[in-house]
């Protein structure tokens, strides 16, 4: 793959202070779309088997959790102590170096695109298809996304429905100029967004467009010397451009799929296997910090640390408005107290619905990234460990309604009306227009 160009306050407050407390809860899990935990027994020993975790990041506000667990002392506070937080150039790095693993000079695990832990387990993305499997601990966050586009188009002021901007891109093309959508991954979650996006307005992203791969924090430069007409990615980059006037939001990825999912915090399944205990106090840790970013009283903490040389690397203003749900699109539309800001704990954003990734295996097979005939359950099973979310949950003494009865969040809508039932996903590939099954 090429590397190129209530009171929430309270409420959460409440729900940190619970974590001197055990809970006496059971936590159960009812079986829905065919999802079930996997039959694995925890190890008794509560004796960590490591101290020492290489976990990658890319330069995005969805890795703040991250960024908190090691900056606040959450890895060290679960007997962590030797965790490395390390910034990887871009997903194409982060795939390799998952595949060399620490072992390797590589990492153990990372913050990473969703669907890319699938695309590794089944080798879709790797050297000679050589399998590396992987599993996912927890997601990050929900929403907090944005699809960008050039100034060039900004009398349009593009925005969910883009079918003007399908117009503009034809003429464009038709007077022989190139036309070009960026994102960071294909098959990636911004892949994925910015494809379903322009798919709805009759844009088909494998024909009407040229598709390119783009590293995040390479995002805006690459736009200001015209290298794309659109992107997707996370923010910073798209207030970034904004700021710079460059560009502007056309649309937030919550306007398309509300408290949609988006990364993971995943590691390799050898880890998990040989490291239970460890692997567990990483997710707690990283779930703790999940709660401390999403506390309104530490959003400007959270945008300080976020902006530091070692992390994000960017001006905190670039950081702070949208952290806060406040969105300025950069076209005169202005939205205070978004809905659609990103949720790190809030909306039981960390648990990691098997629902959703059935979702992003089954958008990987309308692109034709996975083979149509897939296993998808098995699959889901081997790579989704909520059984370990729920267990850290229950050590974290998480209060109740902040954990799903369900490993499904049921039916899911978009901006466009279609509809996901994780009871029948091949309903809703039919449903789609425009699609590039292979076999």
């Amino acid at each position: 793959m090429s590397n190129k160009p209530t009171d929430k306050k309270t409420e959460l407050s409440e729900t940190r202070r619970t974590f001197i407390k055990q809970s006496a809860a059971v936590w159960g899990s009812t079986l829905l779309a065919g999802f079930g935990a996997p039959s694995i027994v925890m190890a008794q020993s509560t004796k960590l088997e490591t101290t020492k975790a290489k976990l990658g990041f890319i330069a995005l506000s969805d890795a703040a959790p991250l960024f908190v667990a090691d900056e606040k002392g959450f890895f060290k506070k679960h007997g962590m102590t030797d965790v490395e937080v390390l910034k990887q150039s871009s997903w194409g790095t982060t795939r390799d170096n998952l595949v060399l693993g620490s072992a390797g000079n590589g990492i153990d695990g990372a913050h990473l695109l969703t669907p890319m832990a699938y695309l590794l387990t089944t080798g879709a993305i790797t050297t000679n298809n050589i399998p590396v499997p992987m599993n996912i601990l927890c997601r990050l966050n929900l929403d907090g996304q944005g699809i960008s586009v050039s100034n060039e188009f900004k009398d349009l002021k593009v925005g969910t429905n883009a079918t003007e901007f399908k117009a503009a891109l034809a003429a464009k093309k038709g007077g022989g100029k190139p036309v070009s959508a960026a994102m960071t991954f294909p098959g990636g979650t911004h892949d994925l967004w910015i494809r379903y996006w322009m798919a709805a307005a009759g844009i088909d992203p494998n024909n009407s467009v040229s598709t390119i791969v783009v590293p995040p924090p390479q995002m805006v430069a690459n736009m200001k010397v015209g290298s794309m007409d659109a992107f997707c990615v996370g923010e910073p980059w798209n207030l970034q451009l904004i700021h710079q006037k460059i560009g502007y939001t056309a649309v937030t990825t919550g306007e398309l799929w509300n408290n949609h999912p988006e990364k993971a915090l995943s590691l390799r399944a050898d880890y998990v296997q040989a490291n239970p205990n460890s692997t567990k106090a990483i997710l707690k840790a990283v779930m703790e910090a999940q709660m401390f970013c999403d506390d309104p009283a530490n959003k400007d903490e959270v945008a300080k640390i976020c902006s530091q040389r070692r992390w994000i690397n960017a001006p905190v203003g670039d950081i702070i408005e949208r952290m806060k749900g406040q969105f300025d699109y950069g076209t005169g539309r202005l939205e205070d107290n978004s809905k659609h800001l990103m949720k790190y704990w809030s909306n039981q954003a960390s648990y990691p619905f098997q629902s959703h990734d059935l979702w992003f295996i089954t958008e990987n097979q309308r692109w034709g990234y996975l083979p149509s005939k897939l296993d998808t359950n098995a699959l889901i099973k081997k790579v989704n460990r909520e059984d370990i979310w729920r267990a850290a949950a229950k050590e974290l003494g998480v209060a109740a309604k902040d954990i799903p009865t369900s490993t499904s969040r049921g039916v899911e809508k978009f901006f466009d009306g279609k509809v996901f039932d994780p009871k029948n996903p091949k309903a809703y590939l039919d449903s789609l227009a425009i699609k590039a099954l292979k076999a």
